[in-house]
């Protein structure tokens, strides 16, 4: 089997971003957001698309969780959030949120194909792909289809979650998506009584960086207060954190630039 079919493009999609964690809980579709606010706040238009079929968490975290997508003359429309970006997400087709995705490999695919090849992006300068984790059907499905710019990979600084985080980069490299770096997440946290910065999911072994050979984007805390939140609104976002946002997006736009040549 060719791992590496000829990838379907969109012209109107100058760059396409994909978040990829290889284990869950680690901040991924945090981080996904982060990186489609910052490049929306610098100007750029920005689409989101939610891979994660079965554990969807875009549109709440977008604040969109209470609207539905529609589709007109066959095309599916994505949702608009306060900050301009395009979403989609399988919770926003669905009549609950908390209605399950009981689908076999073959039907996600689709799912994932028809979300790329019939939606109604329009013109964007990139679209932030918010991957599940694991190397399964659907990842495989994304890395076949669409021809990404560049992979960002999110992980704790934990022995065993880069062992399984350098699966999800081993798959990246051998259906050719280029990688752009590591965004280190939960490695401190900021103490919500004393705002003091501690060591949260630190092993104290080698940094995230270098166990996985990856250039670091940023080092994220964890923050009580993006925790509470039922959604994460640019505008209300800590201005050190939206700084980092930042960082990632500007180092995302040159890592791309310098790939293209």
């Amino acid at each position: 089997m060719d791992l590496v079919p000829q990838k379907i493009a969109n012209p109107r999609i100058k760059q396409v971003i994909g978040v990829v964690s290889g284990k869950g809980g680690v901040g991924k579709s945090t981080v996904a957001v982060l990186i489609a606010q910052a490049l929306a706040a610098a100007g750029a238009k920005v689409g989101a698309l939610d891979a994660d079929i079965t554990g969807p968490s875009l549109p709440r975290l977008f604040g969109l969780d209470s609207f539905r997508a529609e589709a007109q003359e066959g095309r599916i429309i994505p949702l608009e959030s306060e900050e301009g970006i395009k979403l989609l997400s399988i919770n926003l087709l669905s009549e609950r949120e908390d209605d399950p995705v009981i689908w076999r490999g073959p039907l996600l695919a689709k799912a994932l194909e028809q979300f790329w090849t019939d939606t109604e992006w329009g013109d964007l300068d990139y679209l932030v792909v918010d991957f599940p984790p694991g190397t399964s059907d659907v990842v495989l499905t994304a890395f076949q289809l669409i021809p990404f710019d560049g992979i960002v990979v999110v992980a704790t600084p934990q022995d065993y979650v880069s062992m399984i985080v350098r699966k999800s980069i081993r798959m990246a490299e051998m259906l050719h998506s280029p990688l752009v770096g590591l965004v280190e997440n939960m490695k401190t946290m900021i103490c919500p009584h004393c705002g003091e910065e501690i060591p949260l999911f630190d092993d104290g072994n080698a940094p995230g960086a270098d166990r996985l050979g990856l250039p670091l984007l940023a080092s994220l805390a964890w923050r009580p207060e993006v925790v509470r939140a039922r959604s994460l609104r640019w505008a209300a976002l800590p201005e050190g954190l939206r700084k980092q946002a930042e960082q990632i997006a500007a180092a995302i736009k040159t890592t791309v630039k310098e790939k293209a040549k």
